[in-house]
Protein backbone atom coordinates (compact mmCIF):
# COMPACT_ATOMS: atom_id res chain seq x y z
CA UNK A 1 0.00 0.00 0.00
CA UNK A 2 1.57 3.09 -1.27
CA UNK A 3 0.74 6.13 1.22
CA UNK A 4 -0.14 9.86 0.69
CA UNK A 5 3.66 10.76 1.80
CA UNK A 6 5.23 8.05 -0.63
CA UNK A 7 6.33 5.38 1.79
CA UNK A 8 5.64 2.35 1.02
CA UNK A 9 3.33 -0.96 3.65
CA UNK A 10 4.10 -4.06 2.04
CA UNK A 11 1.18 -5.32 3.57
CA UNK A 12 -1.96 -3.87 5.63
CA UNK A 13 -3.51 -6.26 7.93
CA UNK A 14 -7.20 -4.72 9.15
CA UNK A 15 -9.30 -5.22 11.71
CA UNK A 16 -12.85 -5.07 12.08
CA UNK A 17 -15.83 -5.61 14.17
CA UNK A 18 -19.60 -5.73 12.75
CA UNK A 19 -22.97 -6.15 14.36
CA UNK A 20 -26.29 -7.05 13.35
CA UNK A 21 -26.90 -8.36 9.32
CA UNK A 22 -26.72 -7.36 6.35
CA UNK A 23 -29.64 -7.48 4.66
CA UNK A 24 -30.65 -8.95 1.17
CA UNK A 25 -30.77 -5.47 -0.28
CA UNK A 26 -27.29 -4.35 0.81
CA UNK A 27 -28.76 -1.37 2.14
CA UNK A 28 -28.77 -0.93 5.58
CA UNK A 29 -25.08 -0.85 6.49
CA UNK A 30 -23.46 2.17 9.00
CA UNK A 31 -19.75 2.82 8.91
CA UNK A 32 -18.31 3.94 12.25
CA UNK A 33 -15.18 5.96 12.35
CA UNK A 34 -13.68 5.42 15.40
CA UNK A 35 -11.96 8.44 17.40
CA UNK A 36 -8.47 9.06 18.19
CA UNK A 37 -7.68 5.67 21.11
CA UNK A 38 -10.92 4.05 20.41
CA UNK A 39 -10.87 0.78 18.74
CA UNK A 40 -13.31 -1.17 16.22
CA UNK A 41 -15.92 -2.26 19.27
CA UNK A 42 -18.17 0.23 19.17
CA UNK A 43 -20.07 -1.12 22.10
CA UNK A 44 -16.94 -0.74 24.01
CA UNK A 45 -16.37 2.97 23.63
CA UNK A 46 -19.71 4.35 22.82
CA UNK A 47 -21.82 3.87 26.05
CA UNK A 48 -25.72 3.00 24.86
CA UNK A 49 -25.75 3.44 21.16
CA UNK A 50 -25.60 -0.17 19.76
CA UNK A 51 -28.53 -0.77 21.38
CA UNK A 52 -32.04 -1.93 20.28
CA UNK A 53 -33.99 1.47 19.36
CA UNK A 54 -30.57 3.59 19.51
CA UNK A 55 -29.43 4.78 16.08
CA UNK A 56 -26.88 1.84 16.14
CA UNK A 57 -29.77 -0.53 16.52
CA UNK A 58 -28.32 -4.12 15.15
CA UNK A 59 -31.72 -5.47 14.52
CA UNK A 60 -32.12 -3.01 12.17
CA UNK A 61 -28.62 -1.86 10.65
CA UNK A 62 -25.53 -3.98 9.79
CA UNK A 63 -22.54 -1.74 11.38
CA UNK A 64 -19.11 -1.65 10.62
CA UNK A 65 -15.88 -0.45 12.36
CA UNK A 66 -12.61 -1.03 11.17
CA UNK A 67 -9.23 -0.07 13.82
CA UNK A 68 -7.91 2.78 11.44
CA UNK A 69 -4.43 2.55 9.97
CA UNK A 70 -1.66 2.92 13.12
CA UNK A 71 -3.84 1.98 16.08
CA UNK A 72 -2.15 -1.04 17.42
CA UNK A 73 -5.85 -2.43 18.37
CA UNK A 74 -4.86 -4.90 15.73
CA UNK A 75 -4.78 -2.85 12.25
CA UNK A 76 -1.27 -2.30 11.29
CA UNK A 77 1.06 0.13 13.66
CA UNK A 78 4.13 0.50 14.96
CA UNK A 79 4.06 -2.74 16.93
CA UNK A 80 3.48 -4.68 13.58
CA UNK A 81 6.19 -7.17 11.91
CA UNK A 82 7.75 -5.36 9.09
CA UNK A 83 7.32 -8.17 6.20
CA UNK A 84 11.23 -6.56 4.77
CA UNK A 85 12.68 -6.98 7.96
CA UNK A 86 11.02 -9.69 9.93
CA UNK A 87 10.99 -7.20 13.17
CA UNK A 88 8.70 -5.21 14.89
CA UNK A 89 8.01 -1.71 12.88
CA UNK A 90 8.34 0.58 15.71
CA UNK A 91 10.10 4.09 15.04
CA UNK A 92 10.55 3.17 11.35
CA UNK A 93 6.62 2.74 10.99
CA UNK A 94 5.99 5.60 8.62
CA UNK A 95 4.03 8.34 8.72
CA UNK A 96 -0.07 8.07 7.82
CA UNK A 97 -2.00 10.54 7.24
CA UNK A 98 -6.43 10.77 7.70
CA UNK A 99 -6.81 9.74 3.99
CA UNK A 100 -4.01 6.82 4.31
CA UNK A 101 -6.54 5.86 6.79
CA UNK A 102 -9.59 6.26 4.48
CA UNK A 103 -7.69 4.44 2.09
CA UNK A 104 -7.70 1.35 4.07
CA UNK A 105 -11.45 1.40 5.10
CA UNK A 106 -11.82 1.62 0.85
CA UNK A 107 -10.15 -1.77 1.19
CA UNK A 108 -12.16 -2.97 3.86
CA UNK A 109 -15.38 -2.24 2.23
CA UNK A 110 -14.61 -4.14 -0.72
CA UNK A 111 -13.42 -7.33 0.58
CA UNK A 112 -17.25 -6.74 2.26
CA UNK A 113 -18.68 -6.51 -0.89
CA UNK A 114 -20.19 -2.54 0.45
CA UNK A 115 -20.87 -0.29 -2.42
CA UNK A 116 -22.88 1.90 -0.25
CA UNK A 117 -23.88 2.47 3.53
CA UNK A 118 -27.32 3.75 4.78
CA UNK A 119 -24.75 5.75 7.16
CA UNK A 120 -21.67 6.93 7.44
CA UNK A 121 -20.38 8.49 10.81
CA UNK A 122 -17.57 9.73 13.39
CA UNK A 123 -16.66 12.29 15.65
CA UNK A 124 -13.43 14.13 16.54
CA UNK A 125 -10.80 12.27 14.06
CA UNK A 126 -13.63 9.87 13.16
CA UNK A 127 -15.01 12.89 11.44
CA UNK A 128 -12.18 13.41 9.64
CA UNK A 129 -11.82 10.21 8.18
CA UNK A 130 -15.81 10.14 7.11
CA UNK A 131 -14.92 13.89 5.45
CA UNK A 132 -12.28 12.61 3.56
CA UNK A 133 -14.24 9.40 2.47
CA UNK A 134 -17.41 11.75 1.27
CA UNK A 135 -15.11 13.89 -0.59
CA UNK A 136 -13.13 10.92 -2.35
CA UNK A 137 -16.16 8.68 -3.07
CA UNK A 138 -19.44 10.76 -2.95
CA UNK A 139 -21.92 7.79 -3.41
CA UNK A 140 -20.60 5.77 -1.31
CA UNK A 141 -22.77 7.14 1.72
CA UNK A 142 -26.27 8.16 1.54
CA UNK A 143 -26.22 9.72 4.73
CA UNK A 144 -23.05 11.35 6.30
CA UNK A 145 -22.92 12.51 10.22
CA UNK A 146 -20.20 14.81 11.52
CA UNK A 147 -19.76 15.42 14.91
CA UNK A 148 -17.54 17.41 16.95
CA UNK A 149 -14.50 17.62 14.26
CA UNK A 150 -13.44 20.51 11.93
CA UNK A 151 -12.66 20.29 8.09
CA UNK A 152 -8.61 21.31 9.19
CA UNK A 153 -5.98 20.96 12.28
CA UNK A 154 -5.84 24.45 13.38
CA UNK A 155 -3.25 25.46 15.28
CA UNK A 156 -4.81 25.28 18.47
CA UNK A 157 -4.97 21.77 17.99
CA UNK A 158 -1.69 21.01 16.72
CA UNK A 159 -0.20 23.19 19.99
CA UNK A 160 -1.40 20.49 21.74
CA UNK A 161 -0.64 17.82 20.22
CA UNK A 162 3.23 18.89 19.95
CA UNK A 163 3.20 19.56 23.75
CA UNK A 164 1.85 15.69 23.93
CA UNK A 165 5.02 14.38 21.86
CA UNK A 166 7.67 16.45 23.33
CA UNK A 167 6.35 14.68 26.86
CA UNK A 168 6.88 11.71 24.93
CA UNK A 169 10.03 12.57 23.94
CA UNK A 170 11.50 13.23 27.14
CA UNK A 171 10.52 9.76 28.55
CA UNK A 172 14.18 8.43 29.30
CA UNK A 173 12.56 5.06 27.64
CA UNK A 174 12.13 6.74 24.16
CA UNK A 175 14.14 5.48 21.33
CA UNK A 176 14.65 1.86 22.75
CA UNK A 177 13.32 -1.24 21.09
CA UNK A 178 10.50 -1.90 22.75
CA UNK A 179 6.27 -2.24 23.38
CA UNK A 180 6.89 -0.46 26.27
CA UNK A 181 9.02 2.24 24.91
CA UNK A 182 7.79 5.68 26.27
CA UNK A 183 4.27 4.83 28.23
CA UNK A 184 5.46 7.03 31.38
CA UNK A 185 5.64 10.14 28.93
CA UNK A 186 2.43 9.22 26.70
CA UNK A 187 0.71 9.48 30.47
CA UNK A 188 1.70 12.80 30.67
CA UNK A 189 0.46 13.26 27.41
CA UNK A 190 -2.85 12.11 27.91
CA UNK A 191 -3.28 14.48 30.99
CA UNK A 192 -2.45 17.00 28.33
CA UNK A 193 -4.44 16.17 25.77
CA UNK A 194 -7.60 15.62 28.49
CA UNK A 195 -7.52 19.14 29.11
CA UNK A 196 -8.25 20.24 25.38
CA UNK A 197 -10.64 17.61 25.83
CA UNK A 198 -12.67 18.53 28.51
CA UNK A 199 -11.98 22.56 29.15
CA UNK A 200 -12.54 24.19 32.45
CA UNK A 201 -16.21 24.60 32.58
CA UNK A 202 -15.91 20.45 32.81
CA UNK A 203 -13.09 20.63 35.11
CA UNK A 204 -14.46 23.09 37.56
CA UNK A 205 -18.04 21.27 37.38
CA UNK A 206 -16.50 17.26 38.34
CA UNK A 207 -13.08 18.01 40.09
CA UNK A 208 -14.63 20.44 42.97
CA UNK A 209 -13.10 19.89 46.59
CA UNK A 210 -15.33 18.10 49.00
CA UNK A 211 -12.67 18.69 51.73
CA UNK A 212 -13.42 21.21 54.73
CA UNK A 213 -12.24 24.82 53.63
CA UNK A 214 -10.52 25.57 56.73
CA UNK A 215 -7.90 23.12 56.50
CA UNK A 216 -5.52 23.27 53.83
CA UNK A 217 -4.42 21.03 51.96
CA UNK A 218 -1.57 20.83 48.62
CA UNK A 219 -3.05 18.26 46.92
CA UNK A 220 -6.60 18.33 44.73
CA UNK A 221 -8.86 16.24 43.06
CA UNK A 222 -7.34 17.34 39.85
CA UNK A 223 -4.43 16.09 40.76
CA UNK A 224 -5.25 12.33 41.02
CA UNK A 225 -7.85 12.45 38.15
CA UNK A 226 -4.85 14.04 35.93
CA UNK A 227 -2.65 10.91 36.96
CA UNK A 228 -5.68 8.59 36.72
CA UNK A 229 -6.26 9.48 33.22
CA UNK A 230 -2.47 8.98 32.35
CA UNK A 231 -2.18 5.72 34.21
CA UNK A 232 -5.12 4.12 32.55
CA UNK A 233 -3.95 5.17 28.80
CA UNK A 234 -0.37 4.12 29.80
CA UNK A 235 -2.43 0.54 30.52
CA UNK A 236 -4.27 -0.10 27.26
CA UNK A 237 -2.29 1.79 24.61
CA UNK A 238 0.83 2.58 23.32
CA UNK A 239 3.34 5.52 22.61
CA UNK A 240 4.61 4.54 19.12
CA UNK A 241 1.23 4.33 17.52
CA UNK A 242 0.06 7.43 20.38
CA UNK A 243 2.89 9.30 18.42
CA UNK A 244 2.06 8.69 14.91
CA UNK A 245 -1.77 9.30 15.17
CA UNK A 246 -1.04 12.56 17.05
CA UNK A 247 0.73 13.24 13.77
CA UNK A 248 -1.80 12.11 11.21
CA UNK A 249 -4.41 13.96 13.38
CA UNK A 250 -2.11 17.31 12.55
CA UNK A 251 -1.86 16.67 9.08
CA UNK A 252 -5.64 16.68 8.43
CA UNK A 253 -6.84 19.06 5.50
CA UNK A 254 -9.49 18.48 3.31
CA UNK A 255 -8.14 21.21 1.09
CA UNK A 256 -5.18 19.99 0.34
CA UNK A 257 -4.88 19.18 -3.52
CA UNK A 258 -8.31 19.91 -3.43
CA UNK A 259 -8.21 23.87 -4.34
CA UNK A 260 -9.91 25.16 -1.01
CA UNK A 261 -12.10 23.75 1.84
CA UNK A 262 -15.12 24.89 0.28
CA UNK A 263 -14.46 23.49 -3.03
CA UNK A 264 -13.85 20.39 -1.05
CA UNK A 265 -16.88 20.33 0.86
CA UNK A 266 -19.22 21.05 -2.27
CA UNK A 267 -18.51 17.75 -3.29
CA UNK A 268 -19.79 15.96 -0.94
CA UNK A 269 -23.38 14.55 -1.71
CA UNK A 270 -25.09 12.48 1.09
CA UNK A 271 -27.35 14.32 3.89
CA UNK A 272 -25.67 15.60 6.13
CA UNK A 273 -25.69 16.10 9.92
CA UNK A 274 -23.06 18.06 11.41
CA UNK A 275 -23.25 18.24 15.00
CA UNK A 276 -21.27 20.72 17.46
CA UNK A 277 -20.75 20.67 21.16
CA UNK A 278 -20.82 23.74 22.62
CA UNK A 279 -18.25 24.26 25.16
CA UNK A 280 -15.79 22.26 23.21
CA UNK A 281 -12.38 24.48 22.78
CA UNK A 282 -10.72 21.37 20.34
CA UNK A 283 -13.46 21.83 17.89
CA UNK A 284 -15.40 24.41 18.84
CA UNK A 285 -18.89 25.44 17.26
CA UNK A 286 -17.24 27.91 14.96
CA UNK A 287 -15.19 25.30 13.58
CA UNK A 288 -17.98 23.61 11.95
CA UNK A 289 -19.01 26.49 10.05
CA UNK A 290 -17.58 25.89 6.82
CA UNK A 291 -19.51 22.82 7.07
CA UNK A 292 -22.42 24.26 7.45
CA UNK A 293 -22.10 26.41 4.60
CA UNK A 294 -20.31 24.42 2.02
CA UNK A 295 -22.36 21.45 2.20
CA UNK A 296 -25.66 21.41 -0.28
CA UNK A 297 -27.37 18.86 1.81
CA UNK A 298 -26.59 19.76 5.59
CA UNK A 299 -28.86 19.81 8.46
CA UNK A 300 -26.73 21.43 11.99
CA UNK A 301 -27.51 20.76 15.93
CA UNK A 302 -25.69 22.27 19.07
CA UNK A 303 -25.69 20.26 21.53
CA UNK A 304 -25.51 22.04 25.08
CA UNK A 305 -22.98 20.53 27.43
CA UNK A 306 -20.29 21.73 29.73
CA UNK A 307 -18.30 18.72 28.97
CA UNK A 308 -16.29 20.25 26.04
CA UNK A 309 -15.24 17.57 22.89
CA UNK A 310 -15.79 14.87 25.32
CA UNK A 311 -19.88 15.57 24.88
CA UNK A 312 -19.99 13.47 21.98
CA UNK A 313 -19.49 10.24 24.35
CA UNK A 314 -21.13 11.68 27.87
CA UNK A 315 -23.99 13.37 25.73
CA UNK A 316 -24.88 9.91 24.49
CA UNK A 317 -28.63 10.63 24.87
CA UNK A 318 -29.26 13.80 23.17
CA UNK A 319 -26.81 12.65 20.31
CA UNK A 320 -29.47 9.69 19.94
CA UNK A 321 -32.11 11.52 19.67
CA UNK A 322 -30.56 13.83 17.18
CA UNK A 323 -29.47 11.02 14.98
CA UNK A 324 -32.25 8.59 14.94
CA UNK A 325 -34.48 12.14 13.75
CA UNK A 326 -32.23 12.63 11.14
CA UNK A 327 -32.26 9.04 9.50
CA UNK A 328 -36.19 8.89 10.30
CA UNK A 329 -36.44 12.10 8.24
CA UNK A 330 -37.52 14.31 11.15
CA UNK A 331 -35.69 17.68 11.67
Amino acid sequence: MTLESGEVLPSVEIVYDTFGTLNASRDNVIWVCHALTANSDVADWWPHTVEKDRFLDPERYFIVCANFLGSHYGTTSPLSINPATGRKWYYDFPRVSVRDMVACHKLLAAHLGIERVKLLIGSSIGGFQCMEWAISEPHFAENLALIATTTCSEPWAAAFNESQRMAIRLDPTWGELSDEAGLNGMAVARSIALMSYRGGAAYNATQQESDDINDISFERRAHSYQQYQGEKLRRRFNALSYYRLSEAVDSHNIARGRGSIAEALKRIEAHTLVVAISSDILFPPEAHTPMREHIADVEYHLIESEFGHDGFLVEHEKLNTIICNFLNGKN
